[in-house]
């Protein structure tokens, strides 16, 4: 995962994923505009394993957040860009600077399926899980990047057990991917979600903390139940 060699950059004139418009508007009588980004919404899932009491997350390279690493240790090198420029970097930061743990998600580009069907093609393709549709159960949905893209993300939770583990996951190379599987024990989450050395999206951090406040009190209860 972190092998990355051959860094160069460009400004982006055209994507599958992102679209850049700008929004003319008036504003109590004010004059104002906005540029913005036009993406897919997405799904993530909160997977926990009952079989080892552990949450089941994803870890990958983002460039998006190595170029945010790299423009913080070197403020030029988005300076001078241009649409012809191609700039390799001549002094790249190891690749862990890009490296976060996320919930396993994606983009909803399948019309022709619901979230939950999207979000448990997902579970498996990532982590190995086959988890039925009518297990997964909808925590809430939230807006993301407001000021850029204003993306709509459901969030889910699923129950696993190793028995439901049907592959590695890891990702679809065909597309790209290449995703480590981490589980994070239920007795260290909290100081996962909190310890900054470890590069998590808010996602991570808020369904954790839902899970204590909604599933972790019930666990509890069935300990004290259990002879």
């Amino acid at each position: 995962m972190e092998a990355i060699e051959d860094l160069a950059f460009k400004p982006c004139t055209s994507s599958l994923y992102l679209r850049p418009f700008r929004l003319c508007y008036r504003q109590n009588g004010t004059k104002k505009f906005w540029d913005f980004m036009r993406t897919h919404d997405s799904v993530s899932i909160l997977i926990f394993n009952t079989s080892r009491q552990c949450f089941v997350v994803v870890k990958q390279f983002r460039p998006a957040v190595y170029m945010c690493e790299v423009e913080r240790h070197h403020p030029q090198v988005f300076q001078h860009q241009d649409k012809e420029s191609f700039s390799r970097l001549e002094d790249p930061l190891p690749a862990v600077a890009g490296v976060t743990y996320e919930l396993c998600a994606g983009i909803v580009d399948k019309p022709d399926l619901s979230l939950e069907e999207i979000a448990c093609e997902e579970v498996l393709e990532e982590c190995g899980y086959r988890v039925p549709v009518t297990d997964l159960r909808r925590i809430t949905s939230y807006r993301s990047g407001v000021g850029v893209t204003g993306s709509r993300q459901t969030l889910f939770y699923a129950e696993v057990t190793d028995q439901m583990r049907t592959s590695e996951g890891g990702g679809q190379p065909e597309e790209g991917e290449l995703i480590e599987v981490v589980e994070i024990p239920l007795e260290d989450s909290m100081k996962f979600a909190y310890d900054e050395t470890f590069p998590k999206t808010m996602g991570v951090i808020f369904s954790f903390m839902w899970f204590q406040n909604n599933i972790a009190p019930k666990l509890q209860k069935n300990k004290i139940k259990t002879p």
